[in-house]
């Protein structure tokens, strides 16, 4: 059996780093409002020349640095965004064309902060399939473009940036067994209107802006993440207390507590950046999951699972093998 095997991981964040206090002079918000209710202290926003595409290529050079490879080794780039340059072509290709690559081939996926979870999924499916050996797979987002800056109740809550990883094929008995194990994904449209945004080329013609039902949200979240973490556990034959390290979708503190604690994962082996990055939709994942290999918290062959919810509502969960 060929499985799916992370030989590189990288990060890209914009330059300016704004403050809970910073955004306090544009909406009637606090510090300790904003800390208690979701964690974040800070987050990166993108300038006028930083563009999801600058950001994923960013990441994606740092992840083929840190494999010790070049965008010629790469057969296909997947970038998972709801924020891309253009509306077409996909952000993938334009990645793809500032790597210098003209072969292979790319696409865009978009299933918001589920975004990484579905990416890195399809990419296993490609490798596993043979139609690929080696797979770029960036999520990188611009959130800070949908935001409605007067609105106080989404406004705090994201950033920007991107991280990418490296996938590439091995036989069984080749690097430990490690790799992806086993995944999970679920959507259900009839929540869309409860984490939206309001505007589109097909209904408005402009870009328009995030919309939430914060209580709506923070309802199905706990429940429907450990659905599909219990899930890859279930495929995986393997339980809670065997894994190495979650690391969530950072978009609430309280969201990643309240699943590690139904799932009985001590928050100590819970990766958490929402503090740094606030959320950065389809971003996070990789981000959180890059400073920790970065710092030295993920181990070779530890297990590690990634989860995430996003509009739609979309979620889902990847078990791999570090």
């Amino acid at each position: 059996m060929i499985r799916s095997v992370v030989c590189g991981i990288g990060s890209a964040l914009p330059k300016r780093v704004v403050s809970n206090e910073e955004l306090r002079q544009l909406v009637d918000t606090s510090d300790a409002w904003i800390q208690q209710r979701t964690g974040i202290r800070q987050r990166y926003i993108a300038d006028k020349q930083e563009t999801t595409a600058s950001l994923g290529e960013a990441a994606a050079r740092d992840a083929l640095e840190h494999a010790g490879l070049t965008p010629d080794d790469i057969d296909l780039v997947v970038v998972a965004t709801s924020t891309p340059d253009n509306t077409f072509p996909a952000t993938a290709v334009n990645i793809q064309n500032r790597l210098g690559m003209s072969h292979g081939f790319g696409f865009d996926m978009q299933a918001v902060c589920s975004g990484f979870v579905y990416a890195i999924t399809t990419a296993d499916n490609y490798i596993r399939a043979g139609r690929a050996r080696r797979v770029l797979v960036i999520g990188a987002e611009t959130f800070s473009r949908l935001l409605d800056w007067t609105d106080r109740t989404t406004c705090v809550l994201f950033g920007d940036g991107a991280g990418a990883v490296i996938l590439q094929a091995a036989e069984d008995g080749d690097d430990e067994e490690r790799g992806i194990i086993a995944a999970s994904l679920r959507s259900d449209g009839s929540h869309c209107h409860k984490l939206y945004v309001d505007g589109g080329v097909s209904t408005t013609g402009d870009i328009g802006h995030l919309r939430m039902e914060g209580r709506e949200v923070f309802k199905h979240a706990v429940g429907m993440i450990t659905d599909v973490i219990e899930a890859a556990f279930d495929e995986a034959g393997i339980t809670a207390d065997q894994l190495g390290w979650l690391v969530p979708h950072q978009a609430n503190r309280r969201i990643i507590e309240g699943s590690a604690k139904k799932l009985g994962i001590p928050m100590e082996k819970v990766v958490v950046t929402v503090d740094q990055h606030a959320n950065t939709s389809a971003a996070s994942i990789p981000l959180a999951l890059a400073t920790a290999v970065k710092d030295g918290r993920i181990k070779r062959g530890q297990t590690v699972m990634l989860e995430a919810m996003g509009g739609g509502f979309t979620w889902g969960a990847v078990l791999l093998r570090w």
